[in-house]
């Protein structure tokens, strides 16, 4: 699924970005572990949720990385309001952030859709199948 990759190589160069602006920052390290945290947890879930084998756990997973990004986001925005940041800085976190936010709603929209018409057990299954297909071949048999 070309989408889920898109997003999450998105979500994955949003932390170098948050890192680098926070490195020379001067923030305290608790709030710049906060930030940073909450923006690596953006992909993770992304992550994490792909390889759930519910879509409603998937979505939830891509729910929950809405919500980090969310905080990345507000606490951008409150470190430039308290001149930590720079506007320059911030204006590269939301331009990328704005990214990500739309890929991972137009990924929960595709999602939700597949749900609704009844395709996503059919692709998943069919996938499994032929992994396990494969995966059969090279395995010895269990004893």
């Amino acid at each position: 699924m070309k989408e889920l990759l898109d997003v999450w190589q998105k979500a994955v160069e949003l932390y170098p970005l948050v890192h680098e602006v926070m490195m020379k920052a001067k923030i305290e390290y608790k709030l710049r572990a906060q930030i940073e945290d909450s923006t690596q947890s953006v992909s993770s879930n992304i992550a994490e949720g792909y390889s759930c084998r519910s879509i409603k756990e998937y979505i939830q997973h891509l729910y929950v990385s809405l919500g980090s990004l969310s905080e990345t986001l507000s606490r951008a925005i409150t470190f430039t309001a308290a001149g930590q940041i720079s506007g320059q800085d911030f204006e590269r976190i939301d331009i990328l952030h704005y990214e990500v936010e739309n890929k991972l709603w137009s990924l929960v929209g595709s999602l939700q859709k597949m749900q609704d018409e009844g395709t996503w057990s059919d692709r998943v299954f069919e996938e499994m199948a032929e992994y396990n297909a494969d995966d059969e071949s090279n395995n010895p048999p269990i004893q």
